[in-house]
């Protein structure tokens, strides 16, 4: 399963496009804020509060750019405990070198089980799953269900991800457009029911909150 082509894909778009949007291979510049806004809301969903005053650990996993640390900066969002995680080392350089007071992790929990040896009350997969680039879906499928069930063992609370969708116009063969059923199946029978689907902020994709 070679899914270091979805990482050196990444690794070409920063070369191309630098500390930008496009560099992470976002091509809609005026969208990223509505995916920051959803993985986020992961918390306020669980909390079932808009106006949250402790503090919540948040592990943002495939950081890229840290612009979602960003974006918590931008608006102010002081309820969170950021660390974040790049399996890409450029990425991690970046980051570091960017925001040098934060907690960065480098690795990939699929070789390395011992790179997390904290839990977090949230974690958050921004753009991890949307590409597949030349991967089949069935071997994506299981790229992603393994870095799942490995990732949510390290969430307090609840984790959330974005997948592409398959109610589109039509479909890009390099990325992952996840039927529903698909999703449902794997959730319920590997992990939890105990999980909501939002496909109600305009975009081409979903993100489902998995909670504990």
């Amino acid at each position: 399963m070679d899914y270091n082509e979805i990482v050196e894909h990444y690794e070409k778009c920063f070369e191309k496009f630098g500390d930008t949007p496009q560099g992470v291979d976002w091509t809609k510049e005026e969208q990223v804020e509505y995916r920051y806004q959803v993985m986020l809301e992961l918390i306020n969903f669980r909390e079932k509060s808009f106006y949250i005053t402790q503090k919540k650990s948040l592990l943002d996993y495939g950081c890229g750019l840290s612009h979602l640390y960003e974006y918590i900066e931008k608006n102010n969002i002081d309820f969170i405990d950021y660390t974040g995680l790049e399996i890409s080392s450029k990425f991690f350089n970046k980051s570091k070198q960017k925001f040098p007071e934060n907690k960065y992790i480098l690795g990939d929990i699929l070789k390395d089980k011992n790179i997390l040896v904290d839990r977090y009350d949230y974690i958050v997969m921004n753009g991890v799953f949307t590409e597949k680039r030349n991967l089949s879906y069935e071997s994506m499928f299981d790229y992603f269900e393994q870095m799942i069930i490995s990732v949510y063992q390290y969430c307090n609370k609840g984790i959330a991800f974005n997948v592409m969708s398959k109610q589109v116009d039509w479909e890009i063969d390099t990325l992952f457009h996840v039927p529903l059923d698909d999703m449902a199946n794997f959730l319920t029978k590997k992990i939890s029911r105990n999980f909501i689907i939002r496909n109600d902020y305009g975009l081409y994709e979903y993100t489902v909150y998995l909670y504990k």
